[in-house]
């Protein structure tokens, strides 16, 4: 079976705060058959699409042709969250819109009436789609009973992203985000450049466009930081009465990770635990390498989330 690119037109997207397009691509592998099969709905990351899955880096294999090779008697969703500032991190947000909503809404029934579907379903996702794994695994445990996240992030803020912050200061010494967003922006030449943009990003999901740190001191905002800190997974997972009862739970990361989410992969393990998931309940790993490169390790917990949507519990 070949890789089939659907359209959906979204209600939830439509009328945006970004103006960003409500129809958006979605591409489904399914073994053929009658089934029926379990789902796996995979989250790219921020400053990514749906289509840059099929893009071929050098001397490797994209992901969707890992898939075909591997044929996994699954049906494979590849969900497209692109926005205008980069991503929504894939929650519900007055400040970039009902991507939550879109994904459990509207993207699952949708798959559930053009594919045979068992009801099982996972997600999957690499930094920032490991985040919003995370948490529309806990927040809707009806629909999803597996979570791998690669680097998920952001997470752990309180040790990831001050110094987002200070580097922020220096590059608009006192210019708001959204006045360099609107004004400056014209593309990611440089470093510096993706920071202000994840930042901006974040704080139209997080706090509706409020940036937690002072544009001159990166003093850290209480009241703004409060709201951000609500939406660090390490607190969902702490507070949420889901936890514990999910099939599986894949967490790792590079041990040398860029934005230290390998420091944010142990506190979600150990968030998990003490929200009383079963260990054997967990796969967790912090592998030598860093934030990128780590295609190879999308297979591997593929094929862990299908044996544990498979098992009997």
């Amino acid at each position: 079976m070949s890789w089939q690119e659907l359209s959906l037109a979204s209600e939830a997207l439509r009328g945006n705060p970004l103006g960003d397009l409500n129809e958006r691509p979605l591409f489904v592998w399914s073994p053929g058959g009658d089934g029926p099969y379990p789902t796996v709905y995979v989250l790219h990351a921020h400053m990514r699409a749906a289509r840059w899955w099929f893009n071929v880096e050098p001397f490797q294999r994209s992901y969707p042709e890992t898939i075909d090779e591997l044929a996994p008697e699954a049906v494979i969703v590849l969900v497209d969250g692109w926005t205008s500032v980069g991503g929504s991190q894939w929650i519900d947000s007055d400040g970039v819109g009902r991507y939550g909503t879109y994904l459990c809404e509207e993207v699952v029934p949708f798959v559930d009436a053009q594919f045979p579907t068992n009801g099982l379903r996972a997600l999957q996702g690499k930094s920032s789609g490991g985040y919003g794994a995370i948490v529309n695994a806990l927040r809707r445990p009806d629909l999803f009973h597996a979570v791998a996240s690669h680097a998920a992030g952001p997470a752990l803020f309180e040790v990831t992203l001050p110094s987002d912050g200070a580097a922020a200061a220096r590059a608009l010494r006192g210019r708001s985000l959204a006045e360099w967003f609107a004004t400056d922006f014209a593309g990611l030449e440089s470093s510096g450049d993706a920071i202000l943009v994840e930042l901006w990003s974040a704080a139209l999901a997080f706090s509706g466009g409020a940036v937690p740190f002072d544009a001159e001191t990166a003093e850290l905002m209480p009241d703004v930081w409060q709201q951000w800190l609500a939406h660090d997974p390490v607190r969902v997972v702490a507070s949420s009465a889901a936890a514990k009862s999910l099939r599986g739970v894949w967490l790792d990361a590079g041990d040398r990770d860029t934005y230290s989410l390998d420091l944010a992969a142990i506190a979600l393990q150990r968030a998990f635990v003490a929200a009383g998931l079963p260990r054997e309940r967990m796969q967790f790993e912090l592998f030598p390498g860093g934030h990128r490169g780590l295609s190879w390790r999308y297979p591997l917990s593929l094929d862990w989330l299908l044996g544990r949507l498979s098992m009997t519990l």
